[in-house]
């Protein structure tokens, strides 16, 4: 880690964006279910009542695509640079975590131009690369990156000044 008085560049906390707060989540999903069941009983008026069934099926898929969406997003990463060091902190959505520590005056940053939706913002040293921010946008990614390498050339200002 850090010493107490090492000058910190930048530390940045990356997230991804959240589509819909609880409230949201609560509203969209009583909607949909309330349109489902009066669908299905509609049908079931009509004498197809299994038809009512997979209308709850299909309210419970609905339910499961958001619950995995909110688990993903408790993922992040967080990125500090000194002058010594690029530390990156990086917690998956299971809970589990990552730590890698790259000398920043051997750091490279690495994002394709222009950056499109397959392109990874990379922080490389040597033959070995640590991938970021893979939830965010192209622009977002671009942004990161440009934030990132003036934090790198500040950092190794300190270290080596001209």
């Amino acid at each position: 880690m850090q010493s107490a008085q090492e000058t910190i560049y930048m530390d940045a906390v990356l997230t991804p964006n959240r589509s819909l707060s609880r409230q949201g989540f609560f509203i969209a999903m009583l909607a949909i279910a309330v349109t489902f069941f009066l669908n299905g009983l509609m049908f079931w008026s009509m004498g197809a009542l299994p038809i009512l069934g997979f209308m709850g099926l299909d309210v419970l898929a609905i339910w499961l695509a958001f619950h995995i969406s909110f688990r993903r997003q408790k993922e992040e990463t967080r990125v500090t640079v000194t002058a010594r060091a690029i530390c990156l902190h990086h917690k998956d959505a299971k809970g589990g975590e990552k730590f890698a520590e790259v000398p920043s005056a051997f750091a490279r940053v690495k994002l394709a131009e222009p950056a499109g939706p397959g392109d990874w913002l990379r922080i490389e040293h040597g033959k070995t690369a640590w991938v970021i921010g893979r939830f965010l946008t192209p622009d977002e990614r671009k942004s990161f990156a440009s934030a990132l390498r003036q934090a790198l050339a500040s950092a190794r200002a300190e270290r080596y000044p001209a």
